[in-house]
Parts: structure tokens; C-alpha cells; sequence
């Protein structure tokens, strides 16, 4: 499989340069498991200022409601009480599985700031292996390396134009909110996937994706965060907070 490494000072540079760097070069693969083919590749993207404005890419597939609700969901565990439930697709959160091991991977940073072990594992074997939605994201290991937390997450795999943007974003909120708890500045994010793609279904979207980050000035791309975006988010705060209450009365939790 082919490997590239991305990089960007932040996100949306970043997120739209592996857009392109998946269009022009990944390769075409068959995808038993849904019926379709992909476009593929191993890819590592590095962000060497994830917390840096602009932060919000225009060619980002949901809206401020939808990106909100995963960040809840990421950071604070709010759709926890679903897993297990019979309709209930998903038989895991990513916050349900990391949520245990933080308090080590802080108390650990503290213990000795260049530390190697603050990692936390997301891979659950008894569950993902009899799972027919296994976790994507595998691991998040945090360094403390010249004052900053750096952090590198692992994806056994990665869906591009659907997924990844909303994985970092929120995984990046994450990595602030533990350097906040440690008293450092936010370093670099280091996002891999062993199998990063775009499904069949999706080739008309990324390559019209790629053909706007050729054609339009950068700056018509982005959005800011502060002060523009993040308002739009928490203007969905009481629709998620309602959602999450029909959901608890449903499930009688």
C-alpha cells in the first residue's frame, strides 16, 4: 500500500492537502465488507498548530450542530448510556473507552514530563473482534516535549472526506483540554491511519473537494473558530441537550 506523510500548520492546510493527496494518488481497492471499491492509501497527517486559526474547513461534511454533537460526545460522554442497547448499533463510545485511563495518562505526565507512557488504548479485542463496527481509532499517546503537549492518535482505518475532519477536531479539543490540565501549551497532533479512504459512493465528492482547494483562493475555504464558528456550535447546545434527555427517557436511564 502506498504511505504519505501530510503536513500543515493547521487543520483545514492539512485536511486539504491528504484530500488531494487521496484523489491524485491513492489506490483503487475492493471493499467486500460494503459492497463498493475505495480509494486508498496509508497516511499520516501532522498538524504543527492544531489549536491555530482558521480552524473550521468549508469543505467540512456536516454543520456546526453535527460537529458540536461529536465533540460533546468525545470530550463529555454524552450518548454513553446508549451503548449496549438493543437498537443500539454501537457497542462502544470512543469517550467510554478512553475516559478510565486519563486520569493515568495525567497523573503520569505529571510523575515525569518525558514520559513514553502516556497512552491511552481504544482497541477492545473481545468487543471489536465480534463486532461488525470495530473502533476505528486504536490509541492516543500524549509527550510533553519542549513545554507542549504533542499528541499522536492511531486509526487502524479512516474514512477522509467523512470521518477525519470531525475525528481531529474533536481529538485536538481533547488534546487541549489534558495540556490545559497539565499546565502546558498545545504542541503538534499527529493523526495516522493504516487505511486512509474514500468509499466508491464519495469519488464525485472528494475530487469536487480537491477541484474547489485548486480553483478558489485559501482564504475562501476556511472559517474562523473564535468568534464565528464555536458561537454557531453552542447555538445547538439546548437541541443536543434535548435530544440526549428523549434518548435517556427512551432507554429509561
Amino acid at each position: 500500500m502506498k504511505e504519505f506523510f501530510i503536513e500543515g500548520r493547521t487543520l483545514p492546510e492539512a485536511y486539504h492537502k491528504a484530500l488531494k493527496t487521496l484523489n491524485d494518488f491513492g489506490d483503487i481497492a475492493p471493499c467486500p465488507d460494503y459492497e463498493q471499491q475505495q480509494k486508498e492509501c496509508t497516511m499520516t497527517v501532522r498538524v504543527e498548530e492544531p489549536a491555530a486559526e482558521p480552524r473550521i474547513s468549508k469543505l467540512l461534511i456536516c454543520g456546526p450542530k453535527e460537529l458540536r454533537q461529536y465533540e460533546l460526545e468525545m470530550l463529555d460522554g454524552i450518548l454513553d448510556f446508549i451503548i449496549g442497547k438493543a437498537d443500539n448499533l454501537w457497542e462502544y463510545t470512543y469517550h467510554q473507552r478512553y475516559a478510565p485511563q486519563l486520569d493515568f495518562v495525567i497523573s503520569d505526565l505529571k510523575r515525569e514530563p518525558c514520559s513514553r507512557r502516556a497512552v491511552m488504548s481504544i482497541r477492545d479485542f473481545a468487543v471489536d473482534s465480534a463486532n461488525s463496527h470495530p473502533a476505528c481509532l486504536q490509541s492516543i499517546q500524549y509527550f510533553i516535549r519542549d513545554g507542549k503537549l504533542d499528541c499522536s492518535v492511531l486509526f487502524r482505518s479512516n474514512d477522509l472526506p467523512e470521518a477525519f475532519f470531525m475525528n481531529a477536531f474533536a481529538l485536538i479539543r481533547l488534546q487541549e483540554k489534558v495540556a490545559a490540565e497539565l499546565g502546558v501549551r498545545v504542541g503538534s497532533y499527529s493523526h495516522r491511519s493504516n487505511s486512509m479512504h474514500a468509499y466508491e459512493k464519495n469519488f464525485g465528492l472528494i475530487e469536487g473537494y480537491v477541484q474547489r482547494i485548486v480553483a478558489e483562493p485559501e482564504e475562501d475555504l476556511l472559517y474562523e473558530y473564535e468568534g464565528f464558528f464555536k458561537d454557531m456550535m453552542a447555538e445547538h447546545d439546548a437541541e443536543i441537550a434535548e435530544m440526549v434527555a428523549k434518548k435517556r427517557a427512551q432507554y429509561g436511564v
